[in-house]
Order: structure tokens, then C-alpha cells, then sequence
């Protein structure tokens, strides 16, 4: 059964307000440990991404479902550029830019990324205890 935990808007100064929020529904819903500190650090990354390059603002939603706790941070920016779409290699060099999804993709399960012209969405999960 599919149940919504939170659903929230963002824009900028209130992504740590956010991040808080995400733990501790995460928390109680049963992640722990490092799984928890992955999933509220990917939600970090993921939510920065949308407020940066998807317009400044965005939606989040949690829900759980079965033994997985999903997220899913949506924004109305112009989409990933051309060609970029699946490329999940980590990034080159000493850049601090540019690791958010790539991170994102090694900490948490089922990621999935559909981007346009209207915005892009990202989904990923974690397993709960």
C-alpha cells in the first residue's frame, strides 16, 4: 500500500528547513544509520539542483511503499541539456559543481530522471529497516 509522508513546496533559504523535515519523516518511517544520512543527503543535493538550475523552486513529495521510502523532487526549469540524459559516470577532476545526480545515483535505489523544456523530475528511494 501506497502512503503519502510529506508533500512540500521549496524555493531557496528553505532547503534546510526541508532537509530537516525529510529526516525526520524519514526517520520515523524507519530509515536509520547511514541509509538515512544517504537519503537526506541525496534530497539535499536533489532539492539544490532544482533551486540552482530548475528555476529556483520546486516540489517534493515522500511516500512509502512496501519496504522502500521514495522521494521525488519536481521543478519547472528548462531541462537537462542535450545528450546528457543516462550519463552517470562520476565527474572528472577536482570540480565541486556537477555531482549531485551522480551521487544521488550511487546512494539510493531506483533512480529515475525525466527532464524537458517544462522541468525535470527525479525519483529515487531507499530501503527502510
Amino acid at each position: 500500500m501506497r502512503r503519502q509522508v510529506l508533500c512540500a513546496a521549496f524555493a531557496r533559504g528553505r532547503i534546510t528547513f526541508l532537509r530537516r523535515a525529510v529526516a525526520e519523516h524519514a526517520r520515523y518511517e524507519g530509515l536509520t544509520g547511514r541509509r538515512l544520512e544517504d537519503f537526506v543527503l541525496a534530497v539535499n543535493e536533489i532539492t539544490t539542483n532544482a533551486v540552482l538550475h530548475g528555476g529556483g523552486h520546486g516540489r517534493l513529495r515522500l511516500w512509502s511503499h512496501g519496504e522502500l521510502l521514495w522521494c521525488e523532487v519536481s521543478d519547472e526549469g528548462p531541462g537537462l541539456p542535450a545528450g546528457w540524459m543516462g550519463d552517470m559516470r562520476p565527474p572528472a577532476g577536482f570540480d565541486f559543481r556537477g555531482r549531485g545526480l551522480w551521487l544521488t545515483s550511487m546512494v539510493c535505489e531506483h533512480i529515475t530522471i525525466v527532464s524537458g523544456p517544462a522541468g525535470t523530475t527525479v525519483t529515487f528511494a531507499a530501503v527502510r529497516e
